[in-house]
Parts: C-alpha cells; sequence; structure tokens
C-alpha cells in the first residue's frame, strides 16, 4: 500500500470514542465535545485591580476602613470618602477610581493623590459575560483551558477522552538495562513511545514485554487494555516474526499489510476480534518511529474525533526521490528549506535525535514534514 493511502487507511479505520463528563482536573489532552459556556461572568462583581484606596468624588478622601479580598461588598462610598482595599476586593458602590499605595499620601484618616475616573477597577463581565460561549467543540483542552474552565465556574468538562494505548516489546534479544550482552540489544522503543504517544494525545497505560513464542505473544495481546494496542517486532517475515500468524489465528483482520515505504515497510494495522485496533511497529527504532507516525497518529487523531493532521510542503533540494517508494528522511528546517541529517538508517536513532522533523520525499518529488514531538 502507498505510504498516503496507509496514513488515510488508518485515520478511516478508527473511530470517536463517545464523550463523557470528566473533573476539569483530568481532562488535559482530551477534545471539547460540547462548548466551552460562561456559568458566570468575569468579573462576576466589580474588583480593585491594585492595591490602594477605593475613592468616591474628589480627594482629599476620609478613610472610612478597610476592604479585604473575599469580604463582601461594603456599604456604598458617598463623595470625599475611600476605602483601603486590597487587590481583587469587591469595590463598593460609588467608587471612582483605586489610587494605589504608591501614588497616595496619607496623613492620619485623610488620603490624597492623582487619580482618574475608572482607573483600577475591573468591572464585573470585562472578560465574559455569563452564557458567552468561550471555546467551540473541537478545542484541545490545553493547561490554559483547564484554568478558564475552572474560572467561570466549571466542575465538569464535556469531553472525547484520550484513547488508551498498550505496548508490547517483542524479542528475546531485547534487554532493558545495563550493557546488553552479545547477541542482544537494549530496548530503545519501550522509552521513546510514552513521549511520542503523549504527544498525539493518547495516554500509555501499560508496555509488556513478549518472548518469541506464539505462545507469549497470544498472552501479551490478551491481556493488554486500551483502545490500541502497539506490538514492536514480530512485524516482518523471519522465523522469529509470528505478528501476522497470531492475527491470524485470534479472528483479527489485516486492515494495512505493509507500506510502499522506507524506513518502516513492515508496519501494519489490524482489527482485532474484539474491535481493538493493533498497529505494529517494526523492531528497528527508526522504522517503528516512521510506523507510528504513518498509521498510530491518524488512528489517536480520528478516536479523539479530531482532523487528520495536515502535511506541510517543504523545499529540499538535497534529498532525492525514490522511484517507487517513499522515503522519510530526518531532517533539519531551516528557513523553509529540509536539509537531511546524518545516520538516518532504520536501526539508528542519533539522526532523530538531531531532527526536527521526518521529510517525507515521495516518487514524483514532492516532499512534505512529518512534526516530530
Amino acid at each position: 500500500m502507498r505510504w498516503r493511502q496507509a496514513r488515510e487507511a488508518a485515520y478511516a479505520a478508527a473511530a470517536p470514542i463517545p464523550p463523557c463528563a470528566v473533573p476539569v482536573a483530568e481532562a488535559l489532552g482530551s477534545v471539547l465535545t460540547k462548548p466551552l459556556t460562561a456559568l458566570t461572568s468575569l468579573p462576576s462583581f466589580d474588583r480593585s485591580a491594585m492595591d490602594g484606596y477605593a475613592v468616591c468624588g474628589a480627594g482629599p478622601w476620609t478613610i472610612r476602613g478597610r476592604q479585604l479580598a473575599g469580604q463582601p461588598a461594603p456599604s456604598p462610598l458617598t463623595s470625599g470618602q475611600a476605602y483601603e482595599i486590597a487587590t481583587g476586593a469587591a469595590v463598593p458602590a460609588g467608587c471612582f477610581a483605586v489610587l494605589p499605595y504608591e501614588y497616595a499620601r496619607v496623613a492620619g484618616t485623610s488620603v490624597s493623590g492623582p487619580v482618574s475616573a475608572g482607573e483600577h477597577i475591573r468591572r464585573a463581565g470585562e472578560e465574559c459575560r455569563r452564557g458567552e460561549e468561550l471555546l467551540a467543540a473541537g478545542t484541545v483542552v490545553s493547561a490554559q483551558v483547564q484554568g478558564l474552565a475552572a474560572a467561570v465556574g466549571h466542575d465538569q468538562l464535556w469531553v472525547r477522552p484520550m484513547p488508551r494505548i498498550g505496548a508490547v516489546i517483542t524479542g528475546d534479544e531485547v534487554r532493558t538495562r545495563g550493557l546488553p550482552e552479545d547477541g542482544c540489544v537494549r530496548d530503545a522503543i519501550g522509552p521513546l513511545l510514552p513521549g511520542f504517544v503523549a504527544w498525539s494525545g493518547g495516554t500509555l497505560i501499560e508496555t509488556e514485554f513478549a518472548a518469541d513464542t506464539e505462545k507469549d505473544l497470544i498472552r501479551a495481546l490478551d491481556s493488554s487494555p486500551g483502545e490500541l494496542l502497539l506490538v514492536s517486532g514480530s512485524s516482518s517475515v523471519g522465523p522469529a516474526d509470528l505478528l501476522r500468524r497470531v492475527l491470524h489465528g485470534l479472528g483479527g483482520t489485516m486492515l494495512v499489510e505493509r507500506v510502499d515505504c522506507r524506513p518502516g515497510h513492515p508496519q501494519s494495522l489490524a482489527r482485532l476480534g474484539d474491535g481493538r485496533l493493533l498497529v505494529g511497529l517494526p523492531g528497528n527504532p527508526l522504522a517503528a518511529v516512521v510506523a507510528y507516525l504513518t498509521l498510530a497518529v491518524p488512528v489517536c487523531a480520528a478516536m479523539r474525533g479530531l482532523p487528520l493532521p495536515a502535511l506541510e510542503t517543504v523545499a529540499a533540494p538535497d534529498l532525492a526521490a525514490h522511484p517507487s517508494r517513499t522515503r522519510l528522511v530526518p531532517v533539519q528546517v531551516r528557513d523553509g528549506v529540509a536539509r537531511g541529517v546524518a545516520h538516518g538508517g532504520s536501526a539508528m536513532l542519533r539522526g532523530l535525535a538531531l531532527a526536527d522533523a521526518l521529510a517525507v520525499v515521495e516518487p514524483d518529488g514532492e516532499v512534505v514534514l512529518l512534526p516530530l514531538p
């Protein structure tokens, strides 16, 4: 399957996760399914924007008392009167302006100083009015959105949750710590997956390791939770590559068998009998990243109810096209021009660590960018 077709097939294979109400504090990264409306005006009352004196009429003013944040509005001021006031405190009716401490001259119970009408008062509804729509459905909930939602009175938000993702790392040769002995390798895919999953809007809930046996792979697939399952390794046609055989035995349906690209051609997409989607990642680290960006990122977007991410065309005069396959090359982008970095082989991560993006070089010479975390 051509690279663009595979990407589009992955997006089409996934359905949006049903919406639910979650506490504001737990909504980070999810997508609003209802517009965010203000349950209260901001501010909800006239309040002071400075520490100083709430004054009425022309000065000098007689200080009647002190008004702190969190207290109800005091009795109204009349001309020539003032309250000492804290930032955020409710200003009394009749308040003409707030005179900041740094401009105030205090003599006993009298205060004077320069001030203009309306100065340093935040009026009720200045930021938004109750019932006003602030953000549209489809907005990704950021930390800023969480703060705004809380400020306008929300305890919960209706969102489409982030997809839950499980990962299985296969291979008898894989080691997770220390220096590997001869014939073995350190696992690099497991450590990079949490960052890639979080960046693409998913939640990595479990990473398992499976030996190169059908029994162990079946156990890992059966026990791994989530809407999307990532399987690293076991994806090609070698003697230890068991994924396709196991999927067939489990009643899985292959949606993408292989992709005409380098690196990453053994990548695959399947639907398990229970409805979960599975992305097969090649065991080589850069190839696994290519497969994640090609198949897993579109699946996550669809599950979140978001559009398939657009691809930006870029100039890449030094990147040669292959006559029949899509090339994916780690690049640095400077002044709108993408240039390849060294060490971009399928088993390498050095070039990827230096790159800003992957350049997708199509056989016809068109080059687009796949962003990296």
